[in-house]
């Protein structure tokens, strides 16, 4: 008596329906992290920008009790607003009103194209406080979502001042 053995070759096709639905499942939940991932790294130039600005803005209140204002022309050794640009912002703005504890303000402005959709035409604002206690602290706001956010930049616990 003769045996008929099947030898199998390759996959079933359920074996590769299950991979490419496990593929399928997997990749709806990376790319949409992916795309946080790229709007958070975004937001950090914005930050960096914004945040090499402060150096000029606390000597120029320290030394004459204002705020220096950049958006006509460079002042106080920080360029003019349109000239700190980077891949994603399109400007950087310090001015604000000065009182007592600081107040001057550093804003800075996403592009409105070839950003993250979530960072598009929003802003960055840092704002000098306790100017009058001895040190200088920077409350970051943002008009972006939170999950785009680093910690230093939210409005919850300690309202982001660092």
């Amino acid at each position: 008596m003769q045996r008929n053995l099947r030898i199998q070759h390759g996959f079933t096709l359920i074996e590769l329906m299950i991979v490419v639905a496990i593929i399928a499942i997997l990749a709806g939940i990376a790319i949409p992290q992916y795309q946080n991932y790229i709007a958070r790294s975004q937001f950090a130039e914005g930050m960096s920008l914004a945040s090499g600005q402060k150096v000029g803005v606390t000597e120029a209140y320290s030394s004459g009790g204002s705020c220096p204002d950049n958006s006509v022309a460079a002042m106080d050794g920080i360029p003019l607003h349109t000239d700190i640009t980077g891949n994603y912002i399109k400007s950087v703005k310090v001015g604000g009103t000065a009182g007592a504890s600081g107040g001057c303000t550093i804003v800075a402005a996403f592009k409105d194209s070839g950003v993250s959709s979530g960072l598009a035409g929003k802003d960055i604002t840092l704002t000098m406080l306790d100017a009058d206690k001895g040190s200088v602290k920077w409350e970051c706001r943002s008009s972006a979502a939170s999950k785009y956010l680093p910690r230093v930049c939210t409005s919850t616990g300690d309202g982001g001042v660092r």
